[in-house]
């Protein structure tokens, strides 16, 4: 029986090169993800598997990805989300100047902080192109706050608990669904998305790409 080769590429840095058999599933217990514990570290970020997870035969999309919603020229769903303080704020609360959306998978992961911190790094940048940033992951706002502080981040961070305006949104999950997407959006004055940029991998390309088509503007 023919076997086959998972490529180098397909999940970089992540997965060994194995030779699988096609009656074996990806997250088998045979190979795992990471490590032989059920939680792995990619990341920062925890991701809890199963040995009786698998991958859908069929070429059907696989089972918990979620596929874009918003589209550049289109307004974006509307939310109203927790910041950092416990303060409700709403997207039409930032209407009226450029507005950079990016969504991240935790606080405190490397790559998140990276990320975040790249964003104050610029963030005078930002304000001379007259625009906002507002990150948003699934943590709480009490994380979100010492996050804030820990790194001195000068800008909102919304808690999208229960992942609703993720999903609203339809922003794409990495690793077969099991790792929230990196997706940032760059919205004009009027609300309408102008820019969507997806990297899970390179969390500071976000802040080069918004800023290159803000300065543009």
């Amino acid at each position: 029986m023919a076997s086959l080769t998972l490529p180098k590429h397909t999940l970089p840095s992540l997965l060994p090169t194995q030779t699988l058999s096609p009656r074996h599933s990806l997250f088998s217990h045979n190979l795992p993800i990471i490590s032989n514990s059920s939680q792995s570290q990619f990341y920062g970020l925890k991701v809890s598997y199963s040995s009786s997870l698998s991958i859908p035969s069929s070429s059907s999309s696989v089972k918990g990805s979620i596929f874009a919603k918003v589209n550049k020229g289109t307004a974006p769903p509307s939310f109203t989300l927790k910041d950092q303080d416990g303060k409700n704020v709403s997207l039409s609360n930032f209407k009226g100047k450029p507005t950079v959306v990016y969504f991240y998978p935790a606080d405190e992961s490397p790559g998140c902080t990276k990320q975040a911190c790249a964003f104050r790094d610029s963030y005078e940048k930002f304000k001379k192109a007259g625009a906002q940033v507002v990150g948003i992951s699934g943590d709480d706002p009490s994380s979100h706050k010492a996050f804030a502080k820990k790194f001195r981040l000068p800008y909102t961070l919304l808690s999208d608990e229960g992942n609703k305006v993720r999903k609203d949104w339809g922003v794409p999950s990495d690793l077969f669904g099991t790792l929230p997407g990196r997706e940032t959006y760059v919205l004009d004055k009027n609300g309408v998305v102008q820019l969507i940029y997806n990297n899970q991998f390179q969390p500071e390309k976000h802040i080069d790409e918004t800023l290159k088509l803000l300065q543009s503007l």
